[in-house]
């Protein structure tokens, strides 16, 4: 396997594992606004925003191999 073989799998791992913490920023983005913690859940949900444009740039870097 070549460099550029392991990097694509890396990327594509390092997205799955980014879906799951989308996952669990979201669940706790709604706990905490059941909570009456608006503030820590428009955080969480900036992080949700923000870790989801960090897998469109592993795409593009996967694209580009």
């Amino acid at each position: 396997m070549t460099e550029l073989e392991k990097l694509k799998r890396l990327l594509n791992h390092w997205m799955e594992h980014n879906d799951a913490h989308v996952k669990t920023y979201t669940e706790w983005a709604e706990k905490s606004e059941a909570l009456d913690r608006k503030d820590i859940s428009d955080i969480l949900k900036q992080i949700v925003q923000d870790s989801n444009k960090l897998n469109e740039l592993f795409k593009k870097a996967e694209e580009a191999i």
